[in-house]
């Protein structure tokens, strides 16, 4: 054997295998990051390995619950520029049979279709007339019989006129649920 094969030796795998043994730990390690459970000691864990000032911790800290697993939905429909629901008795209707079953809830979002007739007609924001829809069926479902502990209001959206409501799982009503 020379001594120029000696200092050269042929690799012994292709060089591309290597880049996707790579690529497939760092896919892995993005799964990992994405399922992590608890992710305010994720990202606090992160920021100190990069050299960042850990965040401040508060005396209380805020944990949100998780979110419940969509089921199957309901709509209503408003007028343009309107915070008042058209036929909602079907979504009565729809309210008061999913929440039979004690391991469902009700989560209803408010949305705007984002055209300029439709906005809040005192201060022109979008996002507040969405809100404001999504409380106005919250009320009319509370006013009709709908415990309020089983509905929540999410983030108000813009796509489509109206408000939807989700019926969710969200467990046992007997077991504590786990906050993220």
């Amino acid at each position: 054997m020379s001594a120029e094969a000696l200092l050269d030796p042929a690799p012994s795998r292709p060089l591309w295998l290597w880049t996707l043994a790579d690529l497939a730990l760092l896919l892995v390690g993005f799964f990992v990051l994405i399922q992590a459970n608890d992710r305010r000691a994720l990202s606090q864990g992160l920021r100190e390995r990069f050299g960042g000032a850990p965040l401040a911790s508060s005396a209380t800290p805020v944990a949100a619950a998780p979110d419940p697993i969509p089921l199957e939905s309901g709509a209503v429909s408003f007028a343009a520029g309107s915070a008042t629901p058209q036929d909602a008795e079907a979504l009565l209707d729809f309210a008061t049979n999913s929440l039979r079953d004690l391991r469902v809830s009700l989560r209803v979002m408010g949305s705007t279709d984002g055209t300029p007739a439709d906005r809040d007609t005192a201060t022109g924001s979008a996002p507040l007339l969405a809100t404001d829809r999504a409380r106005a069926v919250t009320a009319f479902l509370i006013a009709h019989g709908v415990a309020p502990a089983r509905i929540s209001i999410a983030a108000p959206a813009i796509g489509r006129r109206g408000a939807l409501v989700t019926m969710s799982f969200t467990g046992d009503p007997g077991t504590p649920r786990k906050s993220s």
